[in-house]
């Protein structure tokens, strides 16, 4: 790997091209390097992770309501859609669209933390969704997608955008462009222009995961999905992109991050470098914000060592500066306690999680937010006796390089009302890949029959994992079984009426 540093520059400096950060990503994505059998592997287990969350969330609302705008976009070759038929073919940006939707909704796929915050398991639906609708093979898609993790987690260990209030997908649009191009064997330059035109037009505000949160949350990174598939269509066409996106002195980080004299070092690989940071980054064994895995293990843990929990006086989450001030008291928002609040909101409270959590042992995708659950007094009062503090040395492991000491958790004091005290921690997830149990290719298929099941036959799950096993064989006629169909009972209610369906 090598690292870049990146700052702004004047206009009157003229930065050479091949020294701007998208040249360099451009670069890297157009260096047809071979991948290794177990980052192959590791694509695989991601699109069955996709593909199991998307089962799940199928008949949720703004999943239906994603899927229903992709419907009325109907194009040949197209791309395929979670739940329907694969002969109902989606124009590409759509069907990305749709997917990443259901993909992102219950926030239960892979993630990535470092310097900001990323889900990058949310490249695979436009990638997917192109190679689909383009002829590509199983092997251009692989390579499309080990691109899109490249680029997207060497970026967010790189540069910091929560601090200033920017999205994440401001990392993923970029990336989606770069896996796009490798996908479709594009040159760097390119490439270099839609990266630079993805990063401009997906950069948005935090307030998506602030406050009252709403179904947008779902819809960011699929929206960064569909603006990547549009951006490289523009620039195939001869269009070019505001250059230098990120170092011009009116641009990104002069701007919207920290200001004309900050300096960021992004680290990618070398020419003929492997692309291996899918290595790097790991699922979610429970339907929650990441930060929330490991104290999740830890609430099944001491539990049973607490006992009645109505001898609970308080209890304290120490933990990282990102846990206490992004889903933790140090957010200052009163939703997170409010039992009415969405369920993104309470995906966002590790209060009430922690509550759930120490109450149930455990944590489901759906029952964990059911709004009677949500509002059981004993819930409620348990909840409101949990408050989190930031704890420096937890933040430092927090944002550690060095992957056996990097830490996602906390330690948590309990106190009981006759002033005895029981305490514990856990530093990571027991399915993070250094945890108590890791996640293997089992676990991935595990967890895509728990979700698919009474939602997906049982011989079209057999089917959409039997494809996944050939990733590398497929062919482009083969590609539309990276997907699975459902009954139509199976979709939910149907969608209200929108602009592009409407009835005259």
């Amino acid at each position: 790997m090598k690292s870049h540093k990146v700052r702004t520059y004047k206009s009157a400096e003229n930065l050479a091209r091949e020294d701007q950060l998208a040249w360099k990503i451009a670069s890297i994505a157009a260096d047809n390097v071979a991948l290794d059998a177990d980052v192959v592997e590791m694509i695989g287990n991601r699109i069955i992770d996709n593909a199991a969350v998307a089962a799940a969330s199928l008949a949720r609302r703004p999943v239906a309501s994603a899927r229903a705008q992709a419907q009325a976009h109907p194009f040949l070759p197209g791309a395929t859609v979670f739940g329907l038929s694969t002969a109902k073919r989606i124009s590409p940006e759509w069907a990305a669209w749709a997917n990443g939707v259901a993909v992102r909704e219950l926030d239960f796929h892979d993630t990535f933390l470092a310097a900001d915050y990323s889900h990058p398991g949310d490249n695979i639906p436009p990638i997917l969704a192109v190679a689909q609708h383009c002829g590509l093979s199983g092997a251009a898609l692989a390579r499309g997608i080990a691109t899109g993790y490249e680029v997207q987690v060497n970026l967010v260990k790189g540069i910091c955008l929560h601090e200033h209030k920017i999205d994440h997908i401001a990392h993923l649009g970029p990336s989606a462009a770069a896996g796009i191009g490798t996908a479709l064997g594009l040159s760097a330059e390119v490439i270099y222009q839609a990266v630079q035109q993805a990063l401009h037009v997906t950069t948005t505000t935090r307030q998506s995961r602030k406050g009252e949160i709403s179904s947008w949350k779902a819809y960011a990174p699929a929206f960064a999905g569909k603006m990547a598939v549009e951006a490289v269509d523009r620039v195939l066409r001869g269009e070019g992109a505001p250059s230098p996106a990120w170092e011009g002195e009116d641009g990104f980080i002069a701007y919207l991050l920290s200001g004309p004299k900050a300096e960021y070092v992004v680290p990618l690989p070398e020419k003929g470098e492997a692309k291996r940071a899918i290595m790097d980054t790991y699922t979610k064994e429970h339907s929650a914000e990441y930060q929330s895995q490991a104290l999740i293990d830890l609430a099944r843990r001491m539990g049973p060592k607490i006992g009645d929990l109505t001898r609970v006086k308080d209890i304290v989450i120490h933990t990282s500066h990102h846990t206490h001030y992004v889903i933790g008291t140090g957010a200052n928002d009163p939703q997170k306690m409010d039992p009415k609040a969405s369920r993104e909101t309470l995906d966002h409270s590790i209060m009430y999680i922690f509550a759930v959590a120490l109450e149930d042992g455990g944590w489901h995708h759906e029952r964990s937010y059911a709004p009677e659950r949500a509002n059981r007094s004993e819930t409620v009062a348990l909840w409101h006796k949990i408050s989190t503090v930031e704890d420096p040395e937890w933040t430092r492991r927090y944002h550690s390089h060095d992957p056996k000491e990097k830490a996602f958790g906390g330690r948590v004091t309990v106190t009981l009302q006759d002033g005895s005290v029981i305490e514990d921690e856990l530093a990571i997830a027991d399915a993070h890949p250094l945890g108590a149990r890791p996640f293997t290719r089992p676990d991935y298929v595990n967890k895509f029959r728990t979700l698919a099941e009474g939602v997906v036959e049982k011989a079209e799950q057999d089917r959409f994992i039997a494809t996944v096993e050939r990733l590398l064989e497929l062919k482009p006629e083969e590609l539309s079984g990276l997907t699975f169909t459902v009954a139509q009972d199976k979709l939910g209610p149907a969608a209200a009426t929108g602009i592009f369906d409407w009835k005259r």
